[in-house]
């Protein structure tokens, strides 16, 4: 009889314990839903009791108590509430978007002067290593700029590696935004477009252009540190001990061809090795530049086009075009390189912008007079304004406002004697009809 109340009692206290939680995840989902309902309703004041509430007693609940936590916070300006609700999520959830919170709460601080360049530096470093392609654009920026202040004298193949780490994340944003935009862009042609789409094209925009000034400005602070004079001592001191390391042969060609290095025998020693290590087509790629520049013409077609082969991503293919384009000389053969490259990538605003370079390179050899020179202008400024709209990410702005710059006034357009608007035929290699600008 005894055990048998035992049983009965302890029955009835486990029931009662079922119960309590059950009615304890009752309230929390009830704290939850208010709570959500107030942020996105903007009643960030009156959202906190629930907060609270869910960070005491549900706090493993959904890591978006803590995402909208910290909108709460940040709308009210609340310091302290932002450092609980960034340190709890970060115990709570701390494999769940972990960078992004990292460079949210640093966002914060430097937004309200509550900390010192180191400690968002600190705050930054946490976020990039566990992924520098969550955070925010302006972090990534900031981040590196803290590692060149750090580190450009003392260790530069940090800043090297750094940069190329957040380079491949930019460029992995960047096609993703290509993709988006691209798609958007065909819908909102053929009219198709709904009002999400529209939000979506704006936002995207403005993502990608934000990335692009992001990689303008990386390739603007590293370009003092990696000359040639600098990274050939470099890469020749640490060939030996990375001649079988794909990643560190492939960062060291591509920053050497970048910043035109080919010539030094380095290069074609470290090209060689990324082929034979790596079986790539960019690797082969590049041996292609090195058999071209040694005379073998041959050998340099018959590579690239082992090369691109081998390549089965289309954006990757496009990249391989405009790279030969831009090896090439003869201007007309570049320009039919960089549209093959568009074959394969319709949005690669690179590709147009190297197109608008080539015209305005002619401008002084493709016009008899004046007003026929600044019309080669119109005709770059026309490719340029396409890469932008295509890929706002690619950086044409700076183009944009040159090419505009040196087109033809409206007094040179009176004294011509054309009139406004009116088709103009640009000759020479060029062989394009432009309009005649009107403002």
């Amino acid at each position: 009889m005894k055990k048998i109340t035992t049983y009965l009692l302890t029955g009835l206290f486990l029931f009662a314990a079922v119960g309590l939680n059950a009615q304890a995840s009752q309230e929390c989902n009830i704290k939850y839903n208010l709570f959500k309902g107030d942020v996105t309703t903007k009643k960030y004041e009156q959202s906190k009791e629930n907060l609270n509430y869910l960070m005491t007693n549900c706090p493993k609940l959904s890591v978006n108590i803590y995402k909208y936590g910290a909108k709460a916070a940040e709308k009210t300006k609340d310091t302290d509430l932002y450092k609980k609700v960034y340190e709890a999520r970060l115990v709570n959830f701390p494999n769940k978007g972990a960078a992004k919170a990292h460079s949210d709460y640093a966002t914060f601080l430097s937004k309200n002067n509550l900390a010192s360049d180191a400690e968002i530096f600190n705050i930054l470093e946490k976020a990039y290593k566990i992924s520098p392609q969550d955070m925010g654009v302006k972090n990534i920026f900031k981040y590196f700029k803290g590692i060149v202040g750090k580190y450009k004298d003392s260790n530069p193949q940090k800043v090297f590696d750094t940069y190329d780490d957040v380079m491949e994340s930019v460029e992995v944003k960047l096609d993703d935004y290509n993709k988006k935009i691209g798609k958007l862009i065909a819908k909102d042609s053929l009219g198709t477009i709904d009002s999400k789409g529209k939000k979506l094209l704006k936002a995207y925009t403005i993502n990608s252009k934000a990335l692009g000034l992001v990689e303008g400005g990386l390739d603007a602070d590293i370009s003092a540190i990696a000359t040639c004079e600098r990274l050939i001592p470099i890469y020749t001191r640490d060939f030996e001990a990375n001649k079988t390391n794909g990643v560190w042969l492939r960062r060291g060609v591509s920053r050497m061809y970048n910043k035109g290095c080919q010539t030094d025998p380095l290069f074609e020693k470290m090209a060689k090795a990324y082929a034979d290590v790596t079986q790539s087509a960019d690797a082969f790629n590049f041996v292609a530049g090195v058999l071209e520049r040694n005379g073998d013409k041959s050998g340099a077609a018959s590579m690239r086009k082992k090369a691109f082969d081998l390549e089965t991503d289309p954006l990757k293919k496009a990249r391989l075009k405009l790279r030969e384009a831009q090896g090439t000389r003869n201007k007309s053969r570049a320009r039919a390189l960089a549209y093959e490259a568009l074959k394969y990538n319709p949005n690669m605003g690179k590709a147009y912008l190297y197109i608008a370079s080539l015209y305005a390179k002619s401008a002084n050899s493709c016009g008899n007079d004046e007003f026929e020179k600044r019309m080669v202008y119109v005709a770059a400024l026309n490719k340029a304004q396409r890469a932008q709209r295509v890929d706002p990410g690619c950086g044409a702005g700076r183009y944009i406002k040159s090419y505009r710059s040196n087109i033809p006034s409206k007094k040179l357009i009176f004294t011509k004697g054309v009139a406004a608007g009116s088709t103009h035929r640009i000759g020479c290699w060029i062989g394009e009809t432009v309009r005649v600008p009107k403002s």
